[in-house]
């Protein structure tokens, strides 16, 4: 197969329900370069900037064209969520991925309920590490690429949706290394600079349920914070655990599949999965920790290969000493805990009764969740998946300032700190994370499809995990 993209014939196979169920089941179209013209390459970009100086600081009244990049779970649910906005026509007009299947799957499967606000024809149904390219290109300054590919290839996509001068939605994580950090944090400023508006998938931040704890918290009705607590445990998730590369698809492609699996693609299991209790509990301590210590490991691991630990245990400090407990597990059998809370001098609350960031939120005199010491309740039950496109297209169509990009990357990167802990032994400060010099996929902007992964096997199949203490400066 060419390294170029091509146009996808339309499928007939069943959209698999599961990939949308999936924890960020983000399937992976990959960074590439398109020989094309030097001349009409010009040409292009030259109208396109002078279309973008004049469109995309105004006000967008007419139809605003979508373009999915990256078919997997979550990005069939962000297309979903935005052409469910009710603020103005949203229509779907171009796909790309570089997993076939999963482009055919999720386009029958939007197909089923958003056949109305879509219209991509085979034409405009791209597979390839180009693809992201082609499909921004089917669309106008001032409309929105929606960006759901593994986290190495956010900064590739972002440079070009701001050379095109589009709005963005990216899901999270956006970044795994202190490298790439950097990057993304310049590409916000382009990105504010040029007017455009950018939403990223963190979704807590939405939830209505969880500001109205964050107003109440910060009015000190549970006093000063003094602990946070977050659990994410239960069985294997997503595609956490891989056995050996069977060889049926090219190496790279089969890690794209596996995207979990691997640090490069996702930041792993942690990065992936417990990002957003981090997020969420340091957004009520409206700070970021400093520093972080950790423990995590292998245990029954049989045949897989992949790269991730089994559990997580991260301490992590903020400025003025307050402690945010994060624990995380992927284990068969294991008991299952999925919630976070804030605890105060003068009462606890419930942050998220469930999963990442369910409601309802509450509030107790005691540090015990005692319902017969509840003080307060939430009530609104709205999706904020909804709820930030709902406030993405607002901002559009008002051209009202929305760039989430600094507290995205942030929020990355105290992740990775936590990540980098448990996988090194070391204390790890926000000042070392950022300034790591391990890039994991540094040259995603030229991969083909004849391109060896970031991360390769050895002879017997098995690929470089942490080994904590052991390797003290970089992960693996």
């Amino acid at each position: 197969m060419s390294s170029k993209s091509r146009i996808l014939v339309t499928s007939r196979r069943g959209f698999l329900k599961t990939a949308a169920a999936g924890t960020g089941g983000i399937a992976g179209i990959l960074a590439g370069r398109t020989v094309i013209n030097a001349q009409s390459k010009t040409a292009a970009a030259t109208a396109t900037a002078l279309t973008a100086a004049n469109a995309a600081h105004a006000e967008h009244t007419d139809t605003i064209q979508v373009a999915l990049v990256g078919c997997g779970g979550r990005g069939g649910g962000a297309a979903g969520n935005a052409m469910s906005v009710k603020n103005g026509p949203v229509k779907l007009v171009a796909m790309a991925d570089v997993l076939e299947d999963r482009l055919k799957a999720t386009f029958e499967g939007l197909s089923g309920e958003y056949a109305a606000t879509m219209d991509v024809p085979p034409e405009r149904k791209f597979i390839g590490f180009d693809a992201y390219k082609h499909a921004m290109d089917a669309l106008k300054p001032g409309d929105v690429v929606i960006l759901t590919t593994p986290l190495a290839f956010r900064w590739v996509h972002f440079t070009y949706a701001i050379e095109k001068g589009l709005n963005v939605f990216m899901e999270k994580p956006l970044i795994a290394d202190g490298p790439s950090a950097k990057k993304m944090y310049a590409l916000g400023e382009q990105a504010a600079a040029k007017n455009l508006k950018v939403g990223v998938g963190l979704m807590s931040r939405h939830s209505k349920a969880l500001i109205e704890l964050h107003d109440r918290i910060q009015n000190g009705e549970i006093g000063e914070l003094i602990l946070m607590r977050g659990y994410r445990m239960a069985g294997p998730l997503g595609s956490a655990f891989s056995e050996k590369w069977p060889g049926t698809e090219t190496e790279l492609l089969w890690q794209i599949r596996r995207f979990h699996s691997f640090i490069w693609a996702s930041g792993g299991c942690f990065s992936d999965f417990y990002i957003h209790h981090i997020d969420h509990c340091c957004w009520m301590k409206n700070a970021w920790p400093v520093k972080a210590q950790a423990l995590g490991g292998r245990h029954y691991r049989g045949g897989n290969v992949d790269q991730n630990f089994d559990s997580y245990s991260v301490e992590y400090t903020f400025p003025d000493g307050t402690k945010l407990l994060l624990d995380g597990r992927c284990m068969v059998g294991a008991a299952p805990m999925y919630h976070s809370y804030a605890h105060g001098t003068k009462g606890s609350a419930i942050i998220a009764k469930r999963n990442d960031c369910d409601p309802p939120s509450s509030i107790y005199s005691g540090q015990s969740p005692d319902r017969a010491k509840m003080l307060w309740q939430s009530t609104d039950t709205s999706s904020p998946y909804q709820n930030e496109w709902d406030g993405l297209i607002a901002a559009i169509r008002g051209d009202k300032p929305w760039n989430e990009v600094k507290r995205g990357v942030d929020a990355s990167v105290a992740t990775s700190m936590g990540r980098m802990a448990a996988h090194t032994a070391q204390e790890i400060t926000w000042d070392d994370m950022l300034n790591s010099d391990q890039e994991f996929s540094p040259n995603t902007d030229k991969f083909t499809m004849d391109s060896p992964p970031p991360l390769l096997a050895d002879a017997n199949g098995i690929y470089p995990v942490p080994m904590p203490g052991l390797k003290q400066k970089h992960e693996y």
